[in-house]
């Protein structure tokens, strides 16, 4: 079965109408089609093939059912990507595949590694590093994506953890990079440090952050965070639980529990490396007795009136694609998370103008400050 065959085998009931359950595109396709052609040899044999922010399952569930693969290791940064393998295994009845905690335990002894590139350089310098250090000596990377939004330091990136990189002819909208040969990357291993993940003390807060690759604004403050925490002490004073929804680095779960000693704060994210930064980031600065950090999709894991603050600077962007569906999610379950009189606390770019959307999700709605380029509001739930 070729992968435009396999394409063709994920709908929900293919004579009924009904939209796909699964999307296969472009780049996906070239993976798998380029994959037994790089490294055959490992599709055959168990637990020797690892997948790498997949998406939706495809790569996943193309490797098991195009060529035969078993025990795939799957490292997904995202939760909606990992729900989403989930429950596409399950419709089609594909299993195989476990989600290992660490990356040694997801690269030990692999030998190819098949990944879709995020835009993000140092999300594919810390996994590259992971690879090239537990990974057997002959192991391929296969690492796909859309040709408009690879550049050539995506290569450079590859080339700091293996010997040899080499990059596909497009095909179609999609390109590839292959890299191989970890050992002559390692020959110098004891001369260079692994700088994930980062550490940075921050002088304007007073505080550390901790920064895994591909974690938003990684160490740095982003300017809307500066904007959210320069009001936040302002908000709801009295509040005993505090959530920071969408927590990237933890700069604001941190500095929060930093500034009220009394409170208890839960951190969320949808990223995985988010919550290993935030994670992080509460044991560099003490309050990892008070921060809690838990995994969800905008929240969707948190009790509902649970909290009477949530602070939150939503994302506008999925990877490369403008989106603010993050946001909405985040406006609709914070409403649920609060209690009766709570309050979320936002700061988003001012084009955006989610103050309607703050007053139907949320609740009533006021201005706390604006700048040039971003607003803080508080919206009460009802």
């Amino acid at each position: 079965m070729s992968a435009f065959d396999f394409a063709d085998q994920f709908r929900r009931d293919p004579d009924g109408g009904e939209p796909d359950l699964i999307t296969i595109d472009g780049t996906d396709r070239f993976i798998l089609d380029e994959a037994p052609h790089v490294h055959g040899d490992a599709l055959r044999q168990p637990g020797e093939v690892a997948v790498v922010d997949d998406r939706n399952g495809v790569l996943t569930l193309g490797a098991l059912t195009v060529h035969g693969a078993s025990d795939v290791r799957v490292v997904q940064d995202s939760l909606v990507a990992e729900r989403a393998l989930e429950a596409n295994a399950g419709t089609f009845g594909r299993r195989g595949f476990h989600h290992p905690e660490t990356f040694e335990q997801a690269f030990r002894d692999v030998r190819l590694v098949l990944l879709r590139l995020s835009k993000s350089n140092d999300r594919l310098d810390e996994v590259a590093r992971a690879v090239a250090r537990f990974a057997a000596s002959d192991v391929v990377l296969l690492a796909g994506g859309v040709s408009k939004h690879m550049n050539l330091s995506q290569n450079d990136v590859l080339r700091r953890s293996f010997g040899e990189v080499t990059a596909s002819r497009g095909r179609g909208k999609s390109r590839l990079l292959i890299a191989q040969d970890p050992l002559r990357a390692q020959a110098n291993r004891a001369a260079v440090t692994n700088p994930w993940p980062r550490s940075v003390h921050v002088d304007e807060l007073g505080m550390t952050l901790v920064a895994h690759g591909g974690v938003f604004a990684g160490t740095s403050l982003d300017m809307g965070t500066r904007e959210l925490l320069a009001a936040a002490d302002a908000a709801v004073p009295d509040a005993r639980t505090v959530v920071d929804m969408g927590s990237g680095s933890g700069v604001i779960a941190t500095a929060v529990a930093l500034r009220r000693p009394g409170v208890r704060v839960v951190a969320t994210d949808v990223s995985q490396v988010a919550v290993l930064s935030t994670r992080a980031t509460a044991e560099a600065n003490g309050v990892a007795d008070r921060v809690s950090v838990v995994r969800a999709d905008a929240g969707d894991e948190l009790g509902s009136n649970s909290a009477q603050l949530v602070l939150c600077n939503p994302p506008f962007h999925d990877d490369t694609t403008v989106s603010t569906d993050a946001a909405e999610a985040m406006f609709r379950n914070g409403a649920t998370i609060l209690q009766s009189g709570g309050e979320l606390w936002c700061v988003w770019n001012s084009h955006l103008r989610y103050r309607p959307v703050l007053e139907r999700l949320v609740g009533p709605t006021r201005q706390i400050a604006r700048s040039a380029r971003f607003t803080v509001t508080a919206s009460r739930v009802r």
